[in-house]
């Protein structure tokens, strides 16, 4: 490439000069190439320890005058190929010009002024980038690509010098990040050592500090242990390493890949060798910390961040802290953690103006709301640009306000909306729902409107004045009051200041008034409610009627989701319960429903609207519980590891135990996915639900080691998980809620006495407050970390299972061992990766859909197959490889989805591996017949076609038998007039089982149908079709392919020569036969021969075209028998013309024009000629029986026909390839998959992109 010229003052130390003229210098560097010697591995040393650009680029030109002992850098190049073209260019285009001037300065300022203005032409050739990465990095990334072989796509996210430990041997090398792989190169005095570890299989990843290994990083794959220490920063690259497996393990566990951010802003000044990629990641991190800690939407992207103090009227102080700004939002966060968060969505945002600056409040900044708040902050280092910033934000966000025609109605107790009042404002004892324009979109019945505007627990529950309630109504009154001074003093709605004492009241228990409103505050749903106005309305209308899997699912839990309580014993709660589950449903797939889902959504209607209860399930599924819910509630898993952990290290007394009895597994699920819904009394979880929505899954982790905790020696002296079970059951079942104002619902979670008194009465409020007292040391941030670490463990796991179900399901008659297929498991699953990280021509093959059974999960296309089937086949044909690829593919993909299945996969491996001489000639004969034959030659292959196209209308079941694939074809030697009564009952059934499909099912059809697939098929030899002309020299073309590289080259092609020869003479003696045959036959028949038609005129073809031997050096000059055959060509046809009109047996094809012009093949007929085989790789004793069979005049016809009536069965190729034992011993030779597997595990990366790629001499 060429480089923007710099001064080199040392131009020969470490570099030999290879070519020179009076203006430029072509230099290689030392112990590149061959010969290099100690200095040479000296050099190559220091180039990698020191990140020398020498190690990426070892050639380079320099300028040079005569007099200047300064030198300019003008090219370099990684291989000899490049700085030659260079080397060229300035000697044919600047030599000339260069002697014209007298100056040295000039020649050098009109040399540096070309070199620029070439680089800037590339620039402006090559496609802008979202992001220009700067020099250095580039150099490094083009490094990667050449050391590990790696394509264009493959991007480089950032590097680190460190040490690979290898036994107790530190080696100094080079790190390399990418988005799918992690790279290591080391080189130090001839020693070298190269790793390439993709992310998908990291099972394991830790920082941890051992004598052995200080302050290393731990990388943990399923076979080997990886330590790397010595690192200048090693937080910042395990943070981006952990940043980098978790993008893989989002891949595996739903599909999705890594998209570049294009809408990050540009650097103000690019960073010095930081990529845009690492960037990129940086800041999603940011965002989504952000995200969570403040519980704000998914596409919520963090602008900037700043340091200030907010005055905080409730204390009158001054709190230090930071200011976020994002899209829609701006928050704060005190540096203390608990003292002061604040959340104010700019739509709530009426003014924000500069405050005069004291020495008292530097730089103040006032941002008042339309719910009369005004927040105060200072101490801002950048006031007008943040002010110019909030006021970019202001202009875009929507001027028309949410809900906002509050008017006339009043406020409700279950509605944040008083965030758009003031916020001493009292409200109104008779509350209505913001839900309201809902219900008359909905149109629900009269009776159905308190469904959709208010919930379900107001409607069913008939309170008495709180009076009467006695000591719990006053204590309900109590809580009202306190939660109406903490809005009076703290504001209401999203802007309130949330403290310390929000989480004080909060565990006190929230009033059953107000429930519903601060769970969609504390949630963060009721954003994502008034951003989106009508959004449930228009899924509910979309999703009515609408029938799926989930949808079937939902109806059969409806009437199990707390069908205790008085809400859902009728069909208003059903129908609302029915309504939230389908639409969300809709709106994501991906989760759809999942059991447990029911049982909470129940529980939010409870206390919201249709509309709330939908948003907080949105924010339950998609941001508080992540992956809880989808098919392999693998978020649940995650948190169950975590759970294990935590009591590991707060009970370990009570660890070792549980993990005996396995009683983790069990309970943590049920307790997690509802919360404790499903295990403690209604009155008593909703408290707990209450605090999960203000701190998140620490409070469930808190409360479920508690449990354990308070059970811990009655745990501990049980037997089994039985025992374990009911002690925890009985504990839960009495977790009472003494406070609760609504009558008591029965629990339908047996109560388990065991004949003894039942257990003392545990109030949830104590065990809420034992819970922060004893394992309050729990963080938010210490549980991402331990999610991350269980995250790996879980899906990979999640895919060890996967892997074992799919070899499961391969058919024992396969013939390769357990470890056989899953070796072939893991390298048919890393060559889909590899398709999904550098794209595919076929969409679907670089995607997956996770929601598919473990078989169908991973497939491949047919450019993926092919190169599997070159490294693995065990006949190899050379050059012809690819053609034979491309119809085993197309042999395989029975539902011409144009992927396969790893079955598929394995079913085409095992016809070339296992089985007898028959069953390996029996794939390779199918491999010459439609369907495996390509389109182009299909099309004149009409018998075939059509005998191909009947039977798969028929027989389309799969099979069970070894070669499911290669296995049955019905035997179709019918004369025509059957063939045609068959169709014609073909099209009969095909018309009644439309007739059928307007009819109730026939379930006994199915049955019958799913016991005929059942049985096993069994296939004769005789079923196979027979073989016209043209596909048989196809079939002698591939075994000459496939003997060429064999160490019996000429004893295999003597074979194949004679056996040819005598098919050839075996097809001629049919034909007549076939004629004399149809001669006799009268009447019927030969109706019936004439109804198919006369012949199709053959193609009228260039005889010196069609038979045009390969130029010399040709792909296919050293295929035996292909190279000097034009002659024996012509003659092999004429053995194959005698006699005319069809024979009775299959009628045979004609060549296409496309069949002469196959670029990977020569002359088609030269394999098989009975005679004068001019070829210099057989002895000169070759003997081939037969040659006499020709007469003058049939060699005279021949040359470009191919006659339409020769045909062969694969009876007779066995029978003539039986009488050659060489060909015998070379089909019944065992071969060893495993090697081959080995083989491309290691080459699986290894494609480099450089086609003379040079490894340094010293290496060798």
């Amino acid at each position: 490439m060429w480089l923007a010229p710099e001064e080199v003052l040392v131009a020969h130390a470490l570099w030999v000069t290879e070519r020179a003229n009076p203006f430029f210098v072509l230099q290689r560097r030392r112990g590149h190439g061959k010969g290099g010697g100690l200095t040479g591995l000296l050099v190559g040393t220091l180039d990698v320890v020191l990140d020398s650009s020498a190690r990426v680029a070892p050639y380079r030109i320099l300028h040079q005058t005569q007099d200047s002992q300064v030198y300019w850098t003008v090219a370099c190049g990684s291989c000899r190929k490049e700085i030659t073209k260079h080397w060229e260019w300035l000697e044919n285009n600047l030599l000339q010009t260069l002697s014209i001037f007298d100056n040295e300065e000039d020649i050098t300022t009109f040399v540096k002024g070309k070199i620029h203005g070439i680089i800037a032409e590339e620039n402006k050739n090559l496609q802008p980038q979202g992001d220009e990465d700067p020099g250095k990095f580039k150099e490094a990334e083009l490094k990667m690509r050449k050391q590990f072989g790696m394509p264009e796509g493959e991007k480089l996210v950032n590097y680190y010098s460190c040490s690979y430990w290898k036994g107790r041997v530190p080696r100094q090398g080079w790190l390399y990040l990418t988005v799918n792989h992690l790279c290591f190169y080391s080189f130090l005095l001839g020693k070298e050592v190269s790793l390439v570890v993709q992310w998908v299989d990291v099972t394991r990843l830790e920082k941890n500090a051992t004598l052995l290994f200080p302050e290393s990083i731990r990388v943990d794959t399923r076979d080997k242990e990886l330590f790397f220490s010595m690192f200048l920063n090693i937080s910042e690259t395990f943070k981006l390493m952990e940043q980098l497996a978790n993008l893989a393990m989002r891949q595996l566990l739903d599909s999705e890949g890594f998209l570049e951010d294009k809408a990050l802003p540009r650097p103000i000044r690019p960073h010095r060798n930081i990529s845009a990629l690492k960037r990129d990641l940086d800041a999603r991190a940011k965002n989504e910390c952000y995200r969570a800690t403040f519980r704000l939407p998914r596409d919520e992207r963090l602008d900037g961040h700043t340091g200030c103090t907010l005055w905080t009227p409730f204390n009158k102080l001054h709190n230090p802290g930071q200011m976020f700004i994002s899209n829609n939002y701006i928050c704060f966060a005190s540096k203390e953690e608990d003292a002061c968060h604040l959340i104010i969505p700019l739509r709530e945002v009426t003014i924000v103006e500069k405050a005069d600056s004291s020495s008292v409040l530097p730089s103040p900044l006032s941002i008042s709301t339309k719910s009369k708040m005004t927040f105060l902050f200072a101490n801002l280092k950048d006031r007008d640009f943040l002010v110019q910033r909030i006021s970019d934000f202001l202009q875009k966000t929507p001027s028309k306000q949410q809900g906002g025609s509050l008017g006339g109605r009043r406020v409700s107790t279950v509605d944040p909306a008083p965030e758009s009042l003031p916020a001493s404002q009292e409200l109104p004892q008779e509350p209505t729902s913001p839900s309201l324009p809902l219900c008359g979109r909905l149109s629900f019945n009269a009776q159905e409107v308190p469904t959709a505007s208010q919930g379900l627990l107001k409607v069913f529950q008939r309170h008495s004045a709180m009076e009467d309630l006695g000591p719990k109504g006053a204590k309900e009154k109590a809580k009202e009051e306190a939660w109406d001074i903490h809005f009076f003093e703290y504001g209401r709605g999203m802007c309130m200041y949330r403290t310390a004492k929000t989480r004080q009241l909060v565990l006190k228990g929230i009033p059953e008034s107000l429930r519903g409103e601060l769970w969609l505050l504390f949630s963060g749903a009721w954003n994502e409610m008034v951003t989106h106005p009508g959004y449930y309305t228009e899924l509910v209308e979309k999703s009515m009627g609408k029938y799926s899997l989930a949808t079937e699912e939902i109806e059969r839990d409806l009437h199990r989701s707390m069908p205790e309580h008085p809400a859902f014993q009728n069909e208003l709660g059903i129908a609302a319960l029915r309504r939230v589950l389908t639409a969300y449903a809709f709106r994501n797939p991906t989760i759809g429903y999942c059991q447990a889902m029911n049982i909470v959504t129940s529980v939010l209607l409870l206390y919201g609207s249709e509309e709330e209860a939908f948003w907080l399930l949105v924010a339950l599924c998609e941001r508080m519980l992540p992956d809880y819910y989808n098919t392999r509630v693998v978020g649940a898993l995650v948190d169950q590891g975590i759970f294990e952990e935590l009591t590991r290290d707060f009970l370990p007394r009570l660890s070792e135990k549980m993990q005996d009895l396995g009683v983790i597994s069990s309970i943590s699920l049920s307790w997690f996915l509802t919360l404790f819904l499903s295990v403690m009394p209604f009155e008593s979880a909703v408290v707990i639900v209450d605090c999960f929505f203000y701190e998140g899954i620490k409070v469930i982790l808190q409360v479920a080691l508690a449990v354990l905790d308070a059970n811990m020696e009655q745990l501990l002296d049980c037997n089994d998980e039985g025992e374990a079970m009911t002690v925890l059951g009985r504990y839960l079942d009495n977790v009472v809620n003494k406070q609760s104002i609504s009558p008591p619902i029965p629990h339908l979670h047996a109560l388990l006495t065991s004949g003894d008194d039942p257990p003392a009465e545990v109030d949830i409020f104590d065990l809420l407050k034992v819970s922060y007292e004893k394992f309050s040391s729990l963080r938010a941030e210490d549980i991402e970390q331990m999610r991350f670490k269980q995250r790996l463990k879980v899906i990979q796991s999640l895919e060890d299972t996967a892997k074992r179900s799919v070899v499961r399901a391969i058919p024992g008659d396969i013939g390769f061992s357990i470890e056989e297929l899953e070796d072939l498991y893991m390298v048919f699953k890393a060559k889909h990766m590899a398709s999904q990280y550098w794209g595919s021509s076929h969409t679907a093959a670089n995607r997956r859909d996770p929601s598919l059974p473990s078989l169908e999960q991973y497939r491949i296309g047919a450019s993926q197959f092919r190169e599997l089937f070159a490294s693995l086949t065990p006949w190899a044909c050379g050059s012809h490889t690819p053609v034979l690829a491309g119809r085993m593919f197309r042999l395989l993909d029975q539902n011409k989805d144009l992927l396969i299945n790893f079955k598929e996969f394995v079913t085409g491996m095992s016809a070339m591996y296992h089985g007898d001489l028959t069953e390996k000639l029996k794939a390779l004969y199918k491999l010459h017949l439609p369907p495996a034959l390509s389109p182009e030659e299909a099309e004149s292959a009409l018998e075939a076609t059509h005998y191909f196209t009947e039977d798969s209308s028929s027989e389309a079941s799969p099979l069970t038998s070894d070669l499911d694939l290669f296995l049955p074809w019905e035997a179709q030697e019918a004369p025509p007039q059957e063939e045609r009564e068959e169709s014609g009952n073909g099209d009969v059934r095909e018309k009644k089982e439309e007739e059928k499909g307007t009819s109730p099912p026939d379930y006994q059809h199915y049955l019958r149908m799913w016991a005929k697939e059942k049985e096993a098929q069994k296939e004769t030899i005789k079923d196979l079709p027979k073989m016209n002309q043209e596909q048989f020299v196809e079939l002698c073309k591939t075994l000459y392919n496939m003997f060429s590289e064999d160490a019996r080259e000429q004893d295999l092609y003597h074979a194949i020569a004679t056996v040819a020869s005598l098919l050839l003479r075996i097809g001629e003696v049919g034909k007549k036969f076939s004629a004399r045959t149809r001669r006799a036959h009268t009447g019927d028949h030969r109706g019936a021969a004439e109804e198919d038609g006369p012949p199709t005129p053959e193609p009228q073809q260039d005889p010196t075209r069609a038979l045009q031997p390969p130029a010399a050096g040709g792909a296919q000059g050293k295929a035996g028998g292909d190279t000097h055959m034009e002659k024996a060509a012509q003659e092999s046809q004429a053995v194959a013309e005698g006699g005319s009109g069809e024979g009775q047996g299959s009628p045979c094809q004609f060549l296409s024009d496309d069949e002469t012009r196959d670029d990977v093949s020569v002359s088609s007929y030269s394999v098989v000629s009975t005679s004068s085989l001019q070829c210099e790789d057989l002895t000169d004793d070759t003997v081939l029986v037969g040659g006499e069979a020709r007469s003058p005049m049939a060699s005279s016809r021949a040359v470009g026909t191919v006659d339409t009536d020769w045909c062969i069965s694969f009876e007779q190729i066995l029978a003539s390839i039986l009488t050659e034992s060489v060909l015998v011993n070379f089909f019944e030779k065992r071969v060893d998959i495993s090697a081959k597997i080995k083989d491309q595990k290691k080459v699986e990366r290894q494609f480099s992109t450089n086609s003379d790629h040079e490894q340094p001499g010293v290496l060798g």
